[in-house]
Parts: C-alpha cells; sequence; structure tokens
C-alpha cells in the first residue's frame, strides 16, 4: 500500500511539474518528416525554452501540402523540402523572417544559402539535407562486375540481367524520373515532354528486373541482404549499413553519387502564417543552428548537414563521407528538383499510370 501511495503521489508530482512546465512558456508546434530530429536535442530545447514541443510527423512533401491545403493550422515550425518551400511561398502561408533574431543564421554554409526557391532567404532556413543516390552490397557488386558509380546499374539491362530480383527503386515519379533523365544525359528538371517519354521508356524497359518500387522497407531490405541495389537517400543507406553491421552480417553496404549526377534535396525550417507562438518558432530555429544541436541528427541518421558550426561535433567517418558531405566536384552534379505547374503534373501522373500498368 505505501508503494501504490508513493508511486501516485510521484506520478502527481511529475504531471504537476510537466503542468508548470507548460505553463511557463507554452507549446510548441513542430510539423516534421518522421524521426528527423535526435531525442535528446528535442528534450534539451524543451528545458532551454521551459516550454513541450508537440511533434506531428508527416511522410512526404504532398502530404504536407495536401494537409495544410485542407485547412490544418495551429503549427509553429514546419521543415519542408525546397519545392515545397517553393509552393508555400506562391501560395502565400508563410511568415518572412526576422534575421535579427536568428544570430546562428552565419554558421549556415553559404552553398546552401539563396536557394532557387527563396533568394535572401526571406522565408527559410536550411536544417539538413539528403541525396537520391545508388546504394548497394558492396560484395555482390563486385562479385557481379557491376558499377556502383552510375545510374547504367540502375536501368541497363546488361547489368540488370545479373541482379534480377534483388533490385528496388524509389515509387516517387519526380525521384525516378529524374534519375532516368540524368541517365540520358538530360538536367533533372528537365521538362521537355519527348525527354519525359524517353526516360519512362527506360524505367519500363528496366522495369521488370526489378523487385518493387519501395520508398521504406528498402533500409530492411539491404540491411538483410534481400536487396543487392536500390535507389533511395543517403541517410537511409547509412542507416542500412549500421544495422547490417549491428546484425553482424558478412557484407557492406555502400552509396555512391552516380557520375551522371543526381537529386540533391534541402529540408528547411519555415514559419507558416497564423503560428501560434512564433517566438518560440523564432527559438526553435535558432536552437537548432547551434553546432552541437545541429549535429545530432547527423550523427543519428546520416542526414547532410548544412551547418559549419556542426562539423566539430560530428563523427569523423560521418564527415569524410562524400556522398553525405559532398565537395565542390560531387556538388557540381546535383540538381534540386523545382516545382512542376499544374499541365506538367498531369502529364506526369499519366506517365506514371503509363509506367506503373506496363
Amino acid at each position: 500500500m505505501a508503494r501504490r501511495l508513493a508511486m501516485v503521489v510521484a506520478a502527481g508530482l511529475v504531471a504537476f511539474l510537466v503542468a508548470g512546465l507548460v505553463r511557463a512558456n507554452g507549446v510548441l508546434h513542430l510539423y516534421n518528416w518522421n524521426n528527423y530530429i535526435a531525442p535528446q536535442t528535442l528534450a534539451r530545447f524543451e528545458t532551454v525554452c521551459r516550454c513541450r514541443v508537440a511533434y506531428d510527423t508527416y511522410g512526404s512533401n504532398e502530404e504536407l501540402l495536401a494537409r495544410l491545403a485542407a485547412g490544418a493550422t495551429g503549427y509553429d515550425i514546419l521543415v519542408p523540402t525546397g519545392n515545397a518551400v517553393q509552393s508555400l511561398i506562391r501560395a502565400g502561408r508563410l511568415l518572412p523572417l526576422d534575421k535579427r533574431k536568428l544570430p546562428n543564421l552565419a554558421n549556415i554554409d553559404p552553398t546552401y544559402l539563396n536557394g532557387f526557391y527563396d533568394p535572401g532567404n526571406v522565408y527559410s532556413v536550411p536544417y539538413a539535407y539528403t541525396i537520391t543516390l545508388l546504394g548497394y552490397n558492396v560484395e555482390k557488386m563486385r562479385e557481379l562486375g557491376i558499377p556502383t558509380d552510375t545510374w547504367a546499374a540502375l536501368f541497363d539491362p546488361r547489368y540488370l540481367k545479373r541482379l534480377r530480383g534483388r533490385v528496388t527503386v524509389l515509387d516517387d515519379p519526380r525521384e525516378l524520373l529524374a534519375a532516368a533523365l540524368k541517365y540520358l544525359g538530360y538536367s533533372a528538371n528537365d521538362t521537355d515532354p519527348s525527354h519525359w517519354q524517353r526516360a519512362a521508356e527506360v524505367i519500363i524497359n528496366a522495369k521488370p528486373y526489378w523487385a518493387a518500387f519501395n520508398n521504406t522497407s528498402y533500409i530492411r531490405l539491404m540491411a538483410s541482404g534481400d536487396v543487392w541495389l536500390a535507389q533511395g537517400y543517403s541517410n537511409d543507406f547509412f542507416q542500412a549499413g549500421r544495422e547490417a553491421e549491428r546484425a553482424g552480417e558478412p557484407f557492406t553496404i555502400a552509396f555512391n553519387v552516380p557520375k551522371e549526377g543526381a537529386v540533391l534535396a534541402v529540408d528547411n525550417m519555415v514559419v507558416p502564417k497564423g503560428a501560434p507562438r512564433p517566438d518560440l518558432a523564432y527559438q526553435f530555429i535558432d536552437f537548432m543552428l547551434e553546432g552541437r544541436n545541429a549535429s545530432e541528427l547527423t550523427n543519428l541518421i546520416g542526414s547532410g548537414n548544412p551547418n559549419r558550426a556542426a562539423l566539430p561535433f560530428i563523427r569523423p567517418a560521418i564527415a569524410a563521407n562524400r556522398a553525405i558531405f559532398p565537395d565542390h566536384a560531387v556538388l557540381g552534379r546535383l540538381e534540386e528538383l523545382h516545382e512542376l505547374d499544374r499541365g506538367q503534373r498531369r502529364f506526369l501522373n499519366r506517365l506514371w499510370l503509363e509506367i506503373k500498368l506496363h
């Protein structure tokens, strides 16, 4: 009885302290990608701001934009990718930033500022980035004599015949089309219908050799050895490699930026109009711009990091990986995807249906 009473008292005390914390400075409403902030970073911010963070997640920019278009409100911070930032700016949904409240903005590498979607960073602050590239089982690819520095490994039947059923690609029309366009020597942002049709034909010809269109479980499939080659995101392949290593698998997962080029996706912190607590939003953005805080996501999931002050806190093996921290030569081969207009989206949807049904 005494122990139960003590537990009840302790629970009441915790509830009282939490309630006091929330009363002290309220709640920051963060709408972010799943698992896109380190737990210790989130806990540290709650301590620093004497507030609570309500953390909602989305799985794609389309989901984020659709939810906002459907009338979702009450968020203080969003973390969209560049082309989604472009859409939100055009729709008049974002607050211009008062940079006097963001002294740590100076920590951002200028390479990642002044994006096409927000010249001058009037509305957005870079948070993290990923590269869409090739991940692979080092030993299997070496054994089969398949190059790992070219999109040909994913699209050329000469190589795919040796990989049949062991390849996955992203279930994402923009990403897969971009890879095929780069393979053909075009820009990832090329919108010439005839070039799109050629890219679709490349995809259709390669499709019989692939195991699946897969956005999520390819991490597990690569870590278990069931998939030997995949199109995916740099941070996902980083995690697949760690899982394989922890499981004691007799192979290594690596990832490369193809020589033809690839897609760079920069995610940004923005404040939507109508944010209940813009003061906490500014506090959160500047907190995440501190080097130590910015480094923890990279150490956790292998995300790219635009914050120069984070580098001393990032594990050396991660900081040295050119598929996570590209040098200028690799950066020159990367493109960020631009937003499509309505007609282009309709045409892409028709092509995607043709690809899926073929």
